[in-house]
């Protein structure tokens, strides 16, 4: 703009002196103010580039600030081992399982979220957090390569679950198990009564059906083939509900047909519903402050001025007359 403003001022100019001196049109034109044009030029460029900024809402500010939360503690056991692959239940097993913990996610308040992964080992996916979009995302990289042992170590993934509760402070805590029974260890439930004797109440929710299905394996190049086992048969993995249902007896909790996804939905929702919301306090940091207001005003104010100002120069200093410009323009 200062530029343009540069040659169209040069283009007048020059024109001008076609036709004149500059002599004669400043006695024909006495108030033209130049350096009020300059002046102007700046000003509407100021009030622009301040409404630019703050297109850009700059922010500015933050605080660590303890905000208080009611709630309960929720640990998520996801179940990544091969048999998860199975296609029995659409898309996956394990698609189908984490469909079910997103939604369950969506529909919590300010309760805290924590994520394990199990198969032969289990691993801590995500730390008890009232993060919720933080557990979604962590959620949806979970698969079997995560894990670098097969199996179902159902007992170390509850053993896992113990540490991500606080004991300091006593809130109501829950364990869900989403898997689909397989290969799960029989007639092992240390892990489990010890979670009873800390209080954590452990429900299991199971995807797939007793029919089974073969397990898909996708090669380098894109191709699918299926598990066989050393007879070169293919393996057909079932869902175990029986060995869910003891689990879930022996943590005093309940066992949960995941299949039907609206429905295990509203029952755990309404579960975490009538559960005793307890205090707990979480520290983070606010957000940053919207500061775009400020620019907008100084923006509005220039172009004000802009407006304001005229061509013409301000008579109070031509009374002054600093540097004699009534006399030379009479001569």
């Amino acid at each position: 703009m200062f530029v343009m403003f540069l040659m169209v001022f040069w283009w007048k100019k020059r024109t001008q002196k076609q036709f004149t001196t500059s002599k004669l049109i400043e006695k024909l034109s006495p108030e033209k103010s130049t350096f009020k044009s300059f002046l102007k030029i700046i000003v509407v460029s100021l009030g622009l580039a301040f409404l630019i900024i703050s297109l850009a809402n700059p922010k500015m500010g933050t605080k660590l600030e303890t905000i208080k939360r009611q709630g309960v503690d929720i640990v998520f056991a996801l179940d990544v081992s091969k048999s998860m692959l199975a296609e029995d239940i659409a898309p996956s097993r394990l698609d189908k399982a984490k469909q079910i913990i997103t939604k369950i996610i969506d529909n919590l308040g300010s309760d805290r979220v924590g994520i394990i992964v199990y198969a032969g080992n289990a691993y801590p996916l995500l730390p008890i957090t009232t993060d919720h979009a933080a557990a979604k995302m962590f959620l949806q990289n979970a698969n079997p390569d995560m894990v670098s042992s097969q199996g179902t170590a159902i007992n170390e993934a509850i053993e896992r679950a113990l540490t991500y509760y606080d004991d300091n402070e006593q809130t109501n805590r829950f364990l869900f198990i989403v898997s689909d029974g397989e290969d799960h260890a029989e007639n092992d439930f240390s892990a489990i009564n010890q979670a009873v004797r800390e209080g954590i109440k452990t429900y299991t929710i199971g995807v797939g059906t007793e029919g089974g299905g073969p397990i898909p394996l996708k090669n380098t190049i894109g191709g699918i083939s299926y598990k066989k086992d050393s007879k070169g048969e293919v393996v057909i993995t079932k869902m175990k509900t029986q060995t869910l249902q003891d689990i879930a007896n022996k943590g005093k909790g309940k066992y949960i047909n995941g299949n039907k996804t609206q429905e295990t939905i509203n029952t755990v929702s309404d579960l975490l519903l009538k559960a005793e919301k307890n205090e707990f306090e979480t520290k983070q940091f606010s957000d940053y402050k919207d500061q775009f207001q400020w620019f907008i005003g100084f923006g509005l104010l220039f172009l004000i001025i802009d407006v304001l100002l005229l061509e013409k120069k301000t008579k109070w200093i031509q009374k002054l007359n600093l540097f004699n410009q009534t006399e030379v323009l009479k001569k």
